[in-house]
């Protein structure tokens, strides 16, 4: 494979400055490597890149230095990168969770007004509850059992059974349901 050639402006028309570019040649190709092997698109990868390029640019230029004040402009560059690439699965991750809970809806009950209800309290609780919840919910729902959900966060079957309760309790509260 072939280093990519970054364009000297990413996507939004934010500038990329000369040694940051050389630099994003120079770690391309890694870039790209590493983002095929999370299952993202290349040329998503490549406008992550840029993106990075243009946001390390600015970085340095608000500094107002005429020498670099970071010593690996590639190491900085590249974990920039991988921010952005992060932020991006975490996106595609709870588009896939998204999908998965329009399923589950769907096969809940054939009767339009209650599906509807369902997926009102579950966004509802989706909205109300942190993070963890959520992906417990979304583990409850892919059909797994309390023990393996306490097995994944290091806590007893009943603890997470009991967490769980108490945060439906509460959203059932707030929904004026109880």
């Amino acid at each position: 494979m072939v280093a990519l050639r970054v364009s000297p402006t990413d996507r939004y028309g934010r500038s990329i400055s000369p040694p940051v570019l050389c630099a994003a040649e120079q770690v391309s190709r890694r870039a790209i490597q590493h983002a095929e092997r999370l299952l993202i698109d290349p040329a998503i990868a490549a406008n992550l890149l840029e993106e990075a390029a243009a946001t390390v640019s600015r970085a340095l230029k608000a500094k107002n230095t005429n020498d670099l004040p970071v010593r690996n402009l590639e190491s900085y560059l590249f974990r920039a990168f991988l921010r952005r690439l992060n932020r991006t699965k975490k996106r595609e991750s709870l588009l896939a969770e998204a999908v998965e809970l329009e399923a589950f809806l769907s096969r809940i009950s054939q009767d339009p007004r209650r599906a509807l209800e369902m997926k009102i309290f579950i966004d509802e609780f989706l909205v109300q509850c942190n993070p963890l919840m959520r992906d417990v919910l979304c583990r409850r729902m892919q059909g797994r059992s309390w023990k393996e959900i306490g097995w994944a966060y290091r806590i007893s079957s009943h603890a997470a059974e009991s967490k769980f309760s108490q945060a439906l309790q509460k959203v059932r509260k707030k929904l004026g349901l109880k």
